[in-house]
């Protein structure tokens, strides 16, 4: 059953590079129609998975931070109604560190979002305007700070491994990043990805991506810094002093089951895997005609199931409990990984073994996509 509440919220109400303009940019919403269908769609989502309380509700997508607080006050109202809450629930606000935002966190913390978690991605004014971000790192500081003043607990990200960063340049920016206090850091290595901006302006010659030895030696820095800051990574990109780790991000990769609801959302339901309909006016027509915005609710085998937990699983650092995993997917234990080389990867110090529980070492995290094709057997993931 559910512990997580995953809630999309798909309009942004300025141009930002990373969505749909087209189907997500508006002028005006209807918050009155907006409730209504979201309210549907989780009251679905109630019949089917609840049974449990609520550990985590997260509130993200294009800017939910400027969704009006008499919105999210009815929406967190509804799930504690449905699910029940855990005493210690964590209710995140996903935003954008811009001052028209920031000017509406005082009242989303007074309806009991408890948690924000800001896109800062760098600290400096020409790296934002690589990273085609729209606000300067001014504005963002004192986003950040005003979160800071409202909320109980703050997270923000970085992206480092950037083209000709230097290990004394991040060194100064990741001592100054964690000087602001907050219990969680999430620092990515800047990826170049198939079909994005990025990869053309790299075909193009604009720029030329960091080095893969440079972007190793920027990984280690970056985990080193951050456990003798109190912060040590439980994931192979978030950083947190013990007991802030992000409890909605950590339904996701210990593979617990999760209702998202909204435009676009995904979630894992009792083996499905369900997706809602992207594009809002299509979202809408769904719930006026079924009752919910799913566009499919697609059943997962259960070695399907076990791979994809295994894939999230061994980005954490405690890894992943084989017995109670075998035991929940009545999949053999023998299948989910692959022991020889669990032994050689060990023996060379990238990976171990204790009792049931197998995981990536620290050694071994900087090859964690190498290490996964090498201990997650291929016939699991292609089943």
């Amino acid at each position: 059953m559910a512990r997580a509440l995953y809630i999309h919220w798909p309009f942004c109400l300025a141009k930002c590079p990373y969505c749909d303009f087209n189907s997500h940019v508006r002028e005006r919403v209807d918050h009155a129609h907006w409730e209504q269908a979201l309210l549907a769609d989780m009251r679905r989502e109630a019949e089917l998975a609840s049974g449990e309380t609520l550990t985590s509700i997260f509130f993200g997508g294009g800017t939910p931070s400027l969704m009006p607080p008499a919105l999210v006050a009815r929406l967190l109202y509804e799930a504690e109604r449905l699910w029940g809450f855990d005493p210690g629930i964590e209710i995140t606000l996903e935003g954008n560190p811009s001052s028209v935002e920031a000017a509406n966190y005082a009242a989303l913390a007074s309806v009991g979002i408890n948690r924000a978690s800001l896109g800062l991605q760098a600290l400096d004014n020409e790296t934002l305007r690589f990273l085609g971000r729209l606000h300067d790192a001014e504005e963002g500081l004192a986003a950040l700070d005003v979160a800071q003043r409202h909320f109980a607990r703050v997270t923000f990200d970085l992206i480092y491994a950037r083209p000709g960063q230097t290990e004394d340049g991040w060194k100064a920016e990741l001592t100054r990043a964690l000087r602001f206090g907050t219990g969680h850091l999430s620092l990515y290595q800047l990826t170049i990805e198939p079909g994005t901006r990025f990869e053309t302006l790299v075909r193009k010659g604009v720029f030329t991506p960091l080095d893969d030895d440079a972007a190793a030696d920027l990984f280690d820095l970056t985990r080193e810094m951050s456990a003798a800051a109190g912060l040590p990574a439980y994931e192979i990109s978030n950083h947190a002093r013990p007991g802030e780790e992000s409890r909605h991000n950590l339904a996701y990769w210990r593979y617990q089951d999760y209702c998202g609801i909204g435009p676009g959302a995904h979630g894992r339901r009792g083996g499905l895997a369900t997706v809602r309909h992207r594009k809002p006016e299509n979202w809408l027509a769904a719930i006026a005609e079924q009752g919910d915005g799913i566009a499919e609710a697609r059943p997962l085998g259960r070695r399907e199931q076990a791979a994809e937990a295994m894939l999230m699983g061994l980005r954490l650092g405690e890894g992943v409990d084989l017995g109670a995993l075998s035991r929940r997917l009545q999949v053999a234990g023998a299948d989910l990984y692959d022991p020889a080389k669990l032994a050689f990867y060990a023996e060379q110090g990238l990976a171990w073994q204790r009792g049931e529980r197998i995981g990536v070492s620290e050694a071994g995290m900087p090859l964690l996509d190498a290490l996964l094709a090498e201990l997650v057997p291929a016939a699991l993931v292609a089943a």
